[in-house]
């Protein structure tokens, strides 16, 4: 055991340390100092969870690995965002994955933090084969219904991708396109490539009505993304609806003139 290391350079060594296996878990397990042994600790707990999310992330892509080893590559994953609020479009993403994807957090986005769904969107982006972004706004929502616009958007955005893919992995819906289909309930937590698409759709969104939150700021969309939170209804009580808003959806119409 070095006893004179500092401990902060133990935090920076300790910091490079990638596997539980290293020796210098043995070697300062019996150190004195608390600071040695609440580094160890934490860093334990970190590699644990990093090794819990590789096995998590594994599971993840159960369906592109049988894809993979029948020699099909090309698998996209669809998901959409934005159904139930009152306020802004539906929006869905394809992603393809390559066969060495592992960024290993990709998971269900409603799983994930802002900030750790804003990191990962820009990791999929780098390291996605082919990824796109389907919309479909609140008048087709208004028009032909939020499940038939659903559709709509995960078409585009199967249509968007600069590749015809030969599988499509979609969350609980079906899709009016030629391509073999996949249709998995939960698919955001089933398959990495809906993770994926589900990520770059939320990000997408969220974004998306941030803006809409400068132009209409009464209705707080930059912290309901278009839900109906009470300072959201009572805006629309007050205010009534902007043209973002979905006037078929009871809330609406229950709270304007429309």
């Amino acid at each position: 055991m070095n006893n004179k290391l500092s401990i902060n350079d133990f935090k920076k060594l300790l910091s490079k340390v990638t596997t539980l296996s290293d020796d210098i878990f043995n070697d300062y397990k019996n150190d004195s100092r608390k600071g040695i042994q609440v580094a160890l600790k934490q860093r334990i707990n970190q590699l644990n969870y990093l090794e819990k999310s590789k096995m998590d992330f594994q599971k993840r892509l159960k369906y592109e690995n049988h894809f993979w080893n029948e020699e099909i590559n090309y698998i996209a994953g669809v998901d959409e965002v934005g159904r139930g609020p009152l306020a802004g479009p539906v929006v869905t993403a394809a992603v393809v994955l390559p066969h060495n994807f592992n960024v290993y957090e990709v998971n269900d986005s409603k799983k994930l933090s802002p900030k750790k769904r804003l990191e990962l969107s820009k990791m999929i982006k780098q390291k996605a084969l082919y990824y796109s972004i389907g919309i479909a706004s609140n008048k087709i929502i208004d028009k032909i219904n939020i499940y038939e616009a659903t559709r709509v958007a995960m078409k585009d955005a199967i249509n968007n991708l600069d590749i015809n893919p030969e599988i499509v992995i979609v969350d609980a819906m079906n899709i009016d396109i030629p391509n073999k289909q996949v249709r998995l309930i939960k698919g955001d937590a089933k398959s990495a490539s809906v993770s994926a698409a589900s990520i770059l759709a939320k990000v997408y969104r969220d974004h998306l009505m941030d803006q809409y939150s400068k132009k209409y700021p009464e209705y707080d969309f930059n912290h309901n993304a278009g839900y109906g939170t009470k300072k959201h209804l009572q805006a629309l009580s007050e205010y009534g609806a902007t043209p973002i808003h979905r006037k078929s959806f009871k809330p609406v119409l229950d709270l304007t003139n429309y």
